[in-house]
């Protein structure tokens, strides 16, 4: 068997746009051979699939899942909105989604070594690249498991936003149903933090100083400063905060009183939120220049 070389292997790379592991498989199982390992890694639909990788992937889709005290919550990205709604698209995001439910791997690289059908979760994808002709990306996985407890899973707008909650204090069925509840509070109204305790110092200073120096302008004395920041705090508090939020199923309600309305004992102690594209600089581009760019091309 011929000795595969880190130059021939970079030979590769540039002749196919392939990946680095997929370029020493194929010079690997065709001994050496660059013209064969080009022909090889077509053959596999894996010639085009990194020369698509830099370019931007902000639509795709969110999937949340859940069973028991366990549950996942996932964001696959595509190019565009059209390729997104891709049969083929959606159901390897369904089953890349169901397989993590299954095997709760614990971050993105270990859910990419997964095996789905034969072939590795990132193998699937590759393929799937070259078939769309589009850039994807498996961006984001959260797996959250709460022992004693439950986990409930929301999805919003066909796969816009994704939520997971995590409630300790049993499985009931009346938690059950406060956790979707509260799932699709989060969707709605996105707090930053579950409660107080989550907030970081620098985060409330900074918010304690913007306010001080804005009441200092009023003239009032020191003594009524202090109680007028202290109660935007607590205004602060309740934007920020999923406790202290009023509760979008029950107006009367901060979310907090309807957990423990529903048992005293129970707890919300995981959040995970995802809103599809949240983050990604979209590149904006002419349509009509674009079409005409392709046409000339």
């Amino acid at each position: 068997m011929a000795q595969i070389t880190a130059a021939d292997v970079k030979k590769l790379r540039e002749m196919s746009g392939a990946g680095m592991m997929d370029c020493k498989k194929a010079l690997a199982a065709c001994d050496g051979d660059i013209d064969a390992s080009v022909d090889y890694l077509r053959t596999h639909g894996l010639a085009a699939a990194s020369k698509k990788a830099g370019r931007v992937a902000a639509e795709g889709m969110v999937v949340a899942l859940s069973e028991g005290d366990t549950g996942i919550v996932i964001e696959v990205n595509a190019e565009t909105d059209f390729s997104s709604k891709n049969d083929t698209f959606t159901s390897f995001v369904n089953a890349v989604a169901e397989l993590a439910l299954a095997k709760k791997p614990a971050d993105v690289e270990a859910l990419k070594a997964l095996d789905l059908n034969g072939a590795t979760v990132q193998e699937t994808l590759t393929k799937l690249i070259a078939t769309i002709g589009e850039n994807m990306a498996i961006r984001r996985y959260e797996l959250a498991q709460v022992k004693g407890g439950v986990v409930s899973a929301y999805v919003h707008g066909a796969g816009k936003i994704g939520v997971l909650i995590g409630i300790s204090g049993g499985n009931s069925a009346e938690l059950q149903d406060l956790g979707r509840g509260v799932a699709m509070h989060v969707a709605a109204v996105n707090p930053q933090y579950i409660n107080r305790n989550q907030v970081s110092e620098d985060a409330v200073e900074r918010e304690r100083a913007v306010l001080t120096e804005r009441a200092a302008g009023s003239g009032k004395p020191a003594n009524i400063i202090d109680k007028i920041v202290s109660g935007q705090m607590s205004k602060f508090y309740s934007e920020v905060c999923l406790l202290e939020q009023e509760y979008v199923m029950n107006g009367d309600l901060t979310v907090g009183k309807a957990v423990q309305a529903v048992q005293a004992d129970a707890e919300v102690v995981v959040m995970h939120r995802f809103q599809l594209g949240e983050g990604i600089e979209k590149k904006e581009s002419d349509f009509a220049a674009e079409v005409a760019a392709q046409i000339n091309g």
